[in-house]
């Protein structure tokens, strides 16, 4: 896109997207370099690729189009064929008439403008686009190959009837297993599961044997939900197909088998770890997906806020101590904490993990991997890293008295220690320690935060507003103190400083199309107590858990269940989906 340089150095002055000072010292090294001031700031990291695409599609009047959480129809997008739309960054949104509207990285791609216009016979106007707006788009092609998925696995699945299917507790040599296994419909079905679970978002794939036939289930958004029925014949090619590719006994058809394996689809590499029990109708097998790239979050894009968040990043000040995540498996609990560790992640730090699995790989973090069945567990993991310099270590999860009391002694000679346990709210976590022989008088001089947290479902753009009366606000006002939560809105300027209950809106599911019962993805709630000095004597005290909590409430500390009605009155999510992941 050919601008002038003189243009685009007045529109910079003008736009306020750079500081005056920061634009008179670019245009000098402009000038030096004989480059231009966009790319310059580009590479400055002074603003992004997309700023200045949108700079230049002002200059020139081009319009500038969004295609994010747009859905696109899929006989618009398919006029350009895949390969081409992704590697030209070029997608088709609107035809009308004899016309197709193309969004681009750039509107000088002559070559890919002329492919499409051979092709599909229309006129081609082209549009600038952001390169979110190209992934976007990229991902519906691949959501719209979906339906195709059931017709090849009922086709592989046909293709299997050939196949002698190896009844549980039979003599089947490994040879005729390994054979099974590498059979073409098997690995085809296989390949498809995954990626179809990928393109869907699934944390979890279960592989279920009945009586005359096997069950796939997903689980999105923490709901299990049906996907498809296999012929019973195909559960053994399937199960012997998972064990080959997770390096498991083939013949071992008695005894539970955990192993795990990797796969990369759409340049992105996803971990799966494999759990294969013996049922009475055959093996089930369950494989969690675990995406490998932990970038991108923030303590706030994962719903902390207010006093939560301030006690956590007081808490990250510290050069000793401990931070304690907890709440049941699948909740997020390691997502907070290498959150945490991408905070504390700077050049001037050693970091240390020891994790069963390693779930996202980080720069700079020596991870290390537990391997309990060579008596490699948490507990000898962490003696060895404490031997290793670091300044903060993180375990993965304190699961017993050894790992418990190492944990708190490195927090006590001079190291952050983050981890994990499994409670049902914060201050469960004390009770929970001293249960695993941790000296309360040990723990007031470790222990500075404990966040307790859940996952929600998200609501979809569409959604319905209604408001509670009266006899529903005092329903909801037994289980959650409503006064506090109205100060917390009203602190956070979420709402205005003379709302009442009976005028807050509160939202429900509503289907589309595009959102199938009404929610997209999974956001927490949390409760973060800091560890005070009057929390401290009740501890030492040898307090109940209610007593803690009490405490910690009377300090501003939100209830994981307040925590989701404020973000039930923000439209996040529902008061019901709240109530349903959280048990009084």
């Amino acid at each position: 896109m050919f601008i002038e340089e003189k243009q685009l150095r007045e529109f910079m002055a003008d736009s306020g997207l750079v500081s005056k000072a920061e634009l008179e010292k670019t245009e000098k090294e402009a000038e030096e370099k004989n480059q231009s001031v966009g790319n310059i700031l580009v590479s400055r990291g002074k603003i992004t690729d997309d700023d200045l695409r949108k700079v230049q599609a002002y200059i020139l009047g081009i319009p500038f189009v969004d295609l994010k959480d747009q859905r696109l129809d899929f006989e618009v997008l398919s006029l350009i064929p895949e390969p081409i739309a992704r590697s030209h960054n070029i997608v088709a949104f609107k035809k009308t008439g004899d016309s197709l509207e193309v969004a681009m990285l750039d509107t000088d791609d002559l070559t890919a403008i002329d492919f499409i216009k051979k092709k599909v016979h229309l006129k081609i106007l082209p549009r600038l686009t952001d390169s979110q707006s190209v992934k976007s788009a990229l991902l519906q092609y691949q959501k719209s190959l979906k339906a195709e998925f059931g017709d090849i696995i009922e086709k592989e699945s046909a293709a299997l009837k050939n196949i002698p299917a190896a009844e549980a507790g039979s003599d089947s040599s490994v040879k005729d297993l390994k054979k099974m296994a590498e059979d073409l419909p098997v690995v085809r079905i296989i390949d498809t599961l995954l990626k179809h679970a990928i393109l869907q978002g699934a944390s979890d794939i279960h592989i279920e044997p009945m009586e005359n036939q096997v069950l796939v289930r997903y689980r999105i958004d923490g709901i299990l939900h049906d996907t498809m029925t296999l012929p019973k014949n195909a559960g053994d090619g399937m199960t012997a197909r998972i064990k080959v590719l997770s390096n498991l006994k083939l013949d071992e058809k008695r005894l539970p088998q955990d192993g795990r394996f990797k796969i990369e689809m759409n340049n992105e590499k996803v971990s799966l770890r494999v759990s294969i029990l013996p049922t009475y109708f055959g093996e089930k097998t369950v494989m969690r997906l675990l995406r490998e790239s932990g970038d991108g979050f923030t303590l706030e894009g994962l719903g902390f806020h207010g006093d939560s968040l301030e006690k956590i990043h007081q808490g990250l000040k510290l050069k000793t101590g401990m931070i304690l995540n907890t709440g049941p498996t699948g909740c997020g609990k390691t997502t907070t904490l290498y959150t945490i560790l991408d905070i504390l992640n700077t050049p001037e730090v050693n970091i240390s993990t020891v994790e069963d699995p390693v779930e996202y790989q980080m720069p700079r973090v020596n991870q290390t991997q537990v391997k309990p069945e060579i008596g490699f567990t948490f507990g000898s993991g962490l003696r060895s890293l404490v031997r290793q310099d670091p300044d903060i270590v993180m375990v993965g999860e304190i699961r017993d008295n050894e790992t418990a009391s190492l944990a708190v002694n490195a927090a006590l000679t001079g190291h952050l220690v983050l981890s994990t346990l499994h409670t049902n709210s914060a201050s469960g976590a004390i009770p929970r320690l001293i249960d695993m022989k941790v000296e309360p008088f040990l723990m007031v001089s470790t222990v500075n935060v404990i966040i307790a947290q859940r996952l929600v479902r998200k609501l979809c753009q569409t959604k319905e507003k209604y408001f509670l009366n009266k006899a529903a606000l005092g329903t909801l006002g037994k289980s959650v103190d409503l006064v506090k939560v109205l100060a917390t809105l009203k602190a956070e300027k979420i709402v205005s400083q003379t709302a009442v209950w009976e005028k807050i809106p509160f939202y429900k599911a509503k289907p589309s199309k595009e959102c199938q019962d009404g929610y997209s993805s999974r956001i927490g709630i949390h409760e973060t107590l800091k560890v005070s000095a009057a929390i401290k004597e009740l501890i030492l005290r040898g307090a109940a858990a209610g007593e803690i909590e009490a405490q910690a409430r009377k300090e501003g500390m939100l209830t994981m269940l307040e925590d989701g009605i404020f973000k039930a009155v923000q439209g996040i999510t529902t008061i019901e989906e709240v109530f349903r992941v959280v048990s009084e």
